[in-house]
């Protein structure tokens, strides 16, 4: 059931009062990975050059794809954790626009862009505190996950734990908007999602498998925000 959240959450991001905060972080995201892509690319050239023969030349075709296939795990990486940071101060403020519209109250889009970057500043510091509470959520439990990829036997199902553990953390990325704006705490947060654990895992898992696709990646932050916002107002009503 979770899953189709993320997937209604896509629905509205092209909705009135909704629109400039998907664009803008996505054009600031964009912008950022295309050139890390640029400057990653013409440095591997360089790197490349340096390292290789003339008569090794040959082996350059066979590097670019290794290269290709780590970016794109790096990609990854950096997009769930930069990307995050990035939108964080934006995010808030989609989850208020989908939940002003998902109670008749739809935001006007037409508010001045004075007003917009007052709003944005004003969420700067309390968004970085919250993704400050969720990066430490993440290191007390990646750091012992991490671990068990050394122990034998037990290193077979780590990368399954992996999975698992990075489906439950987008729960919690993403639902932290609307009930951040509702002024619950972390702890009280992670409360809610445990009552509701095969709901908000499905949700994190739909998130993860999304933020594999290649360009569809790019969408995840906002369709995931909104996504958690109709789950809020649906399954938590009385929170």
């Amino acid at each position: 059931m979770g899953s189709g959240y993320f997937w209604r959450g896509f629905s509205l991001l092209n909705e009135p009062g909704v629109r400039r905060y998907v664009v803008i972080p996505l054009l600031i995201n964009t912008v950022l990975f295309a050139t890390l892509i640029y400057l990653g690319a013409e440095r591997f050239d360089a790197l490349l050059d340096g390292l290789i023969p003339d008569w090794l030349d040959w082996l350059r075709w066979l590097l670019w794809p290794v290269f290709a296939i780590l970016a794109l795990f790096v990609i990854f990486f950096l997009f769930s954790w930069v990307g995050n940071l990035v939108a964080a101060p934006f995010n808030s403020l989609l989850s208020e626009a989908i939940h002003a519209k998902l109670m008749g109250r739809a935001r006007d889009e037409n508010a001045g862009w004075l007003e917009f970057a007052r709003d944005i500043a004003v969420n700067i510091i309390p968004s970085l505190l919250s993704e400050l509470h969720k990066l430490l959520y993440f290191l007390v439990r990646a750091i012992p996950l991490g671990l068990l990829l050394f122990i034998p036997g037990i290193n077979v199902v780590a990368p399954f734990l992996w999975l698992a553990f990075s489906a439950w953390m987008l729960a919690v990325e993403y639902t932290d908007y609307p009930m951040g704006n509702h002024g619950l705490s972390f702890s009280e947060q992670r409360k809610h999602l445990r009552e509701r654990r095969t709901m908000n895992f499905g949700f994190g898992a739909m998130a993860l498998l999304a933020t594999m696709v290649p360009g569809l990646n790019f969408l995840v932050i906002p369709t995931a925000v909104a996504g958690a916002t109709v789950m809020w107002v649906e399954q938590y009503p009385n929170a």
